[in-house]
């Protein structure tokens, strides 16, 4: 294969759509829609678990590429010094509000599964996330421009 870099996921999987590459890799809320449309075909799902949205699509695990899970996360974070009293109230309520079946609904939809946990485990997350990627970062000699 030859690396075909592109500005962004979209430029990307319009790449793929039109015929312009032959393959390609995107974030499944971008890609989704074109899998839907039946423009793109999904080969595997780059997380440890398979999306429910695609629930046939295998996991790269599963198709034969073990080690290469890569996920894209969004978190709610709040500055440093913010009391963990507060912290605890803000997360049970957004967890109360992310758990409503419209918005888990809405959120499938768009290719975005729910997860939720405490502060200290989306902690943990981040400092897990953040020594794996160094790892990537030092393996494949990426420098700062």
């Amino acid at each position: 294969m030859t690396l075909v870099q592109y500005k962004g996921t979209p430029a990307a999987m319009l790449a793929v759509v039109s015929g312009e590459v032959k393959v390609g890799f995107g974030m499944v809320p971008i890609a989704l829609p074109h899998v839907a449309a039946g423009k793109l075909r999904a080969y595997a799902i780059t997380s440890d678990k398979r999306f429910s949205g695609l629930p046939d699509v295998p996991t790269s695990a599963e198709a034969g590429l073990p080690g290469f899970e890569s996920e894209y996360w969004i978190g709610m974070l709040a500055p440093a010094r913010t009391p963990g009293q507060l912290i605890g109230k803000l997360n049970a309520e957004i967890i109360s509000i992310l758990k409503t079946p419209e918005l888990q609904a809405s959120l499938l939809a768009q290719g975005a599964e729910l997860a939720t946990g405490t502060p200290e485990e989306f902690a943990a997350f981040i400092k897990s996330e953040t020594a794996r990627l160094k790892k990537v970062v030092e393996i494949a000699g990426i420098r700062m421009e």
